[in-house]
């Protein structure tokens, strides 16, 4: 069992960046990042294959957010930048343990992190 844990959230300011961290125990394939705000369901944000050679963003978010891996770490990223204050939210990695034929970036993951929160004051 894979366990991945987040890190690097925490409180700033709109227009703020941060940069989200997540460690795996194991191998993984393609790994993404979720968030859930407080009465939303969970929100795929971005997904990365296992080579860092493909990726998905949510239409909304790619121009600020970016995700990225370095394997060799077994670490997986995501720089957060020109943060709003609805981009509040408890972030989640995620990843697979297989490399599966369909691409379908917004799902089909095995291993969840904890969270990690972040809070985006006006």
């Amino acid at each position: 069992q894979v366990q991945l844990v987040e890190s690097g959230g925490g409180l700033v300011q709109a227009g703020g960046s941060l940069r989200l961290s997540c460690a795996a125990s194991g191998r993984t394939f393609t790994m993404g990042w979720f968030r859930q705000a407080p009465g939303k369901e969970r929100e795929f944000i971005a997904a990365i294959s296992v080579s860092g050679g493909r990726t998905a963003y949510t239409d909304s978010m790619k121009a600020r957010f970016t995700i990225s891996r370095d394997n060799a770490k077994n670490t997986m990223y995501l720089q957060m930048n020109s943060l709003k204050p609805e981009d509040t939210a408890v972030y989640y990695c995620a990843g697979r343990s297989s490399n599966r034929d369909a691409w379908a970036p917004d799902r089909g993951y095995d291993y969840w992190g904890q969270g990690t929160q972040v809070t985006v004051s006006s």
